[in-house]
């Protein structure tokens, strides 16, 4: 280095030039729902998995009126319900992570994560009205 060129400077981290980075736990508390919607999924899938698919007859006894049966129990809606609530955000979350990892440009992140935003509420809304609003009694 010769006298005349100046030594380069990097600023430091907390430099008034700089301002320090707000940190949020989002990530955080993302990841625990994601180990423990995952865990308390995994009971709620093998249970339904074992009664609609092995117990009393298999899958010939699924029809519209097991159906209506089904949910005219209060726990069975309730089950249901959390399954499809849990597996609605913890799949969504899970996609908000690969959204976050892979796009590269800010402004498709955000419209991607829009579409996968709005998927989600469609979905789970109109799983949870179904569930509430189901009559057997079809005429």
């Amino acid at each position: 280095m010769t006298t005349t060129e100046a030594p380069l400077s990097v600023d430091k981290p907390r430099s008034s030039t700089r301002p320090a980075a707000r940190r949020s736990n989002f990530e955080l508390y993302s990841w625990i729902f994601m180990r423990l919607s995952g865990v308390v999924l995994l009971f709620l899938v093998l249970g339904h998995m074992l009664i609609m698919l092995f117990l009393d007859g298999g899958v010939h006894r699924i029809n519209f009126a097991f159906v209506a049966g089904r949910w005219a129990s209060p726990f069975w809606q309730v089950w249901d319900l959390v399954m499809l609530w849990l597996a609605g955000l913890h799949g969504g979350n899970g996609l908000r992570t690969v959204i976050n990892d892979y796009s590269r440009s800010d402004r498709t992140r955000f419209w991607l994560k829009m579409l996968l935003y709005c998927s989600i509420v469609l979905t789970v809304v109109l799983g949870t009205y179904v569930l509430f609003t189901f009559d057997p009694n079809i005429s």
